[in-house]
């Protein structure tokens, strides 16, 4: 016989320290991966203007800006850089010592001084000019991050998607837009869409250091679990059934879905919504660029908001 103790009946065969408690759960806000979580990270960020790892969204590619009035200008609108490549021996022209200048008073991008060749084989060959901007990748949210930072401060989300936009500059165009009209983010499908390019962040003018934008894997689904949260699908469609100013669902949690200028809104997403408006256009005009498009609706459920 052994003088061993076993497991004790309705134990489900465990010793006693694997039976004791493990505490209080902690709150939502502390639970890694919650998306109260993600939702209080969200609220710090645009509180100090960074960007920080978005939970699921995922990163895009880095990329470089060539040529003496594009760095310039990269630079002026405040797009996000890690370093600054100048050529050896570079004629030290005004658009240069203006680059020079930004780039130090941002304080947290690399000088890196480099011989032609090198700068050429890093562009593959294009005009640089002698300056090259490299320009990180892009930290996306997830969807659910923005539903959760509009709960966390109390809001109805206002959101937009975009379905078929392939222009950065429309994308950049609708992040301001959404910016100025209180919305909370932005939707982009992961595939055969714009992302957060240099050329996207030169056109939101700096708003997209504070509003961001979520990549969804697919659009369809994304929009789906939008509803499934009690939030009504707009999209917008030249032969919609209903015009802006009658829509009551602006006036609460909404995602306002919008298509190419060319295409419109693809069939699959076309059916997801739950409403189809059309903006009048009394002058005459067959379609509006997505950046226009979005402002107005925008605009139109702020006024509805109060």
């Amino acid at each position: 016989m052994s003088g061993k103790k076993g497991a004790q009946i309705g134990s489900g065969g465990k010793r006693r320290r694997a039976l004791e408690g493990k505490g209080p759960t902690p709150p939502a806000e502390m639970r890694k991966g919650h998306v109260k979580q993600r939702a209080a990270n969200a609220k710090a960020r645009r509180a100090t203007g960074k960007q920080a790892p978005r939970g699921r969204g995922g990163k895009s590619a880095s990329e470089l800006v060539v040529g003496r009035n594009p760095v310039y200008e990269a630079l002026r609108e405040g797009v996000p850089a890690t370093t600054l490549y100048v050529q050896q021996f570079i004629d030290n022209d005004e658009r240069v010592r203006e680059a020079l200048q930004l780039a130090g008073e941002r304080g947290d991008i690399h000088l890196m001084e480099a011989p032609r060749p090198e700068l050429d084989r890093m562009t593959n060959g294009l005009n640089h000019q002698g300056l090259v901007l490299q320009v990180p990748p892009y930290e996306y949210a997830h969807p659910e991050d923005l539903v959760a930072a509009a709960h966390d401060d109390g809001e109805d989300p206002l959101i937009v998607a975009l379905d078929g936009v392939t222009d950065p500059r429309n994308l950049g165009a609708v992040v301001r837009s959404v910016s100025a009209f209180g919305g909370h983010g932005v939707v982009v499908p992961e595939r055969r869409a714009a992302g957060m390019t240099a050329g996207a962040w030169k056109t939101s003018a700096g708003t997209a250091a504070r509003t961001p934008v979520a990549r969804a894997t697919n659009l369809t689904r994304a929009l789906e679990a939008y509803k499934k949260a009690g939030i009504a699908v707009v999209g917008l469609a030249a032969d919609g059934e209903h015009e802006i100013g009658d829509l009551q669902a602006l006036e609460g949690p909404v995602v306002i879905v919008v298509g190419s200028e060319g295409k419109g809104l693809s069939r699959l997403v076309g059916e997801t919504c739950d409403f189809r408006v059309r903006i009048p256009m009394p002058g005459g005009a067959e379609s509006l660029n997505a950046g226009v498009a979005a402002g107005v609706v925008l605009y139109e459920a702020s006024r509805r908001r109060g």
